[in-house]
């Protein structure tokens, strides 16, 4: 909206959604005479979003299995199903939409428009608690269904295009490549030929970090916990022991009761590095990860140090899908404890495995660590 006040227009922000915004617009046109032009709930709108499908077709080398295409209000999917399905029927047309944020899925399902009561705001971009009237009725007729993505799959999609590309799409950009990419897998398709609309690259850069943190726990390949320790000198580096043979890139700890205590890790697979967004972090030797070829390793070494801690009656929890976990945990551990004489300090080691281990066998046993964040910057 800065970049359209820029260009001499006049910006009203109003309501904190779409669906308050439209309903201010509709009545202040209706009150003052101006000219209400929506942004997808009519035919010559969604004629011109149409001309996308056009595109499509005309470029596309060889035939086309099906088109994923992102859905707010419907505007986009209806125009390109207008089109595509006049000149190629045999090509289907899917439309995704957040999981938060179903409203065509919904009204496709029950055969009539729903309003939703809330929507999620991580995809702001399609953020619709209702579909148009003429929308819904052309997606009737000539769209072949709808997935829905998390959350965490859409930032796993905004990754590997950044990876491949060198391009940052915004949520609702890349809401229809983790769509594209569930339908494939889910129906096995290989040596079709898909295209996935990326609509969008309003990134914002405080949204950009969310992004970081939630993305290779989208590819599963990362497996959040929390163990409880028995709050006693020694116990923080046996269970640093029972880990194993791992990189250690992050972990959060702090002295809770005077009984137990909590550290909580993530456990990454090879294609992420070890990347760890909260708790407890480590990585695999880089032969180890070559050899990879499926998630199937990663649930593997997971149930191995699951079974490692529990032979240990250490008590451990996988709290991978908890989205509570994902969005504030992290920044719960390590507050405020009564630590008798508690020094903090800061020390700087190399990036390699073994290297926490390796602290740890040099710290006095004298000292009893109280407090632990650790967080790797370089990943190989």
């Amino acid at each position: 909206w800065q970049s359209v006040e820029d260009l001499g227009a006049t910006v009203v922000l109003v309501g904190d959604s779409y669906d308050e915004a439209q309903a201010f617009a509709k009545q202040r046109a209706e009150e003052e005479g101006l000219t209400f032009i929506p942004p997808f709930d009519h035919p010559d709108v969604i004629a011109g979003q149409g001309t996308v499908g056009m595109e499509i077709t005309r470029q596309a080398k060889g035939p086309l299995h099906a088109i994923f295409v992102p859905i707010g209000g419907g505007g986009l999917i209806a125009g390109i199903a207008s089109y595509v399905k006049r000149v190629c029927p045999e090509v289907k047309i899917i439309g995704v939409e957040p999981a938060d944020a179903n409203t065509m899925a919904l009204s496709l399902h029950h055969r009539e428009r729903v309003i939703l009561d809330q929507v999620g705001g991580f995809a702001d971009g399609v953020a619709v608690k209702e579909v148009g009237k003429e929308t819904f009725r052309i997606c009737q007729n000539l769209v072949d269904g709808v997935v829905l993505v998390t959350r965490d799959a859409i930032c796993a999609s905004i990754k590997d295009m950044f990876e491949e590309q060198r391009n940052i799409l915004e949520p609702a950009g890349a809401l229809a490549l983790a769509g594209a990419e569930a339908y494939c897998k889910y129906y096995g398709l290989k040596d079709v030929n898909v295209v996935a609309i990326t609509s969008g690259a309003n990134m914002n850069f405080d949204k950009l970090r969310i992004v970081t943190e939630l993305a290779n726990v989208g590819r599963q390949q990362e497996a959040v916990l929390a163990t409880l320790l028995p709050e006693k000198p020694g116990s923080f580096k046996q269970f640093c022991e029972l880990i194993g043979p791992m990189n250690i890139t992050e972990f959060k700890y702090r002295c809770g009761s005077e009984k137990e205590s909590v550290v909580l890790y993530r456990y990454n697979n090879f294609r992420s590095f070890m990347n760890f967004d909260f708790g407890f972090g480590f990585g695999l030797d880089k032969n180890i990860k070559n050899q990879l070829i499926s998630n199937k390793f990663l649930d593997g070494e997971l149930k191995a140090l699951e079974k490692r801690m529990k032979s240990s009656q250490l008590r451990t929890r996988n709290l991978t899908t908890s989205d509570l976990v994902k969005d504030h945990l992290r920044y719960l551990m390590g507050g405020r404890s009564s630590v008798e004489e508690e020094v903090l300090c800061r020390f700087t080691f190399p990036e390699r495995p073994g290297a926490l281990m390796n602290f740890l066998d040099s710290f006095s046993p004298r000292w009893n660590i109280s407090l632990f964040h650790y967080r790797a910057e370089v990943y190989f």
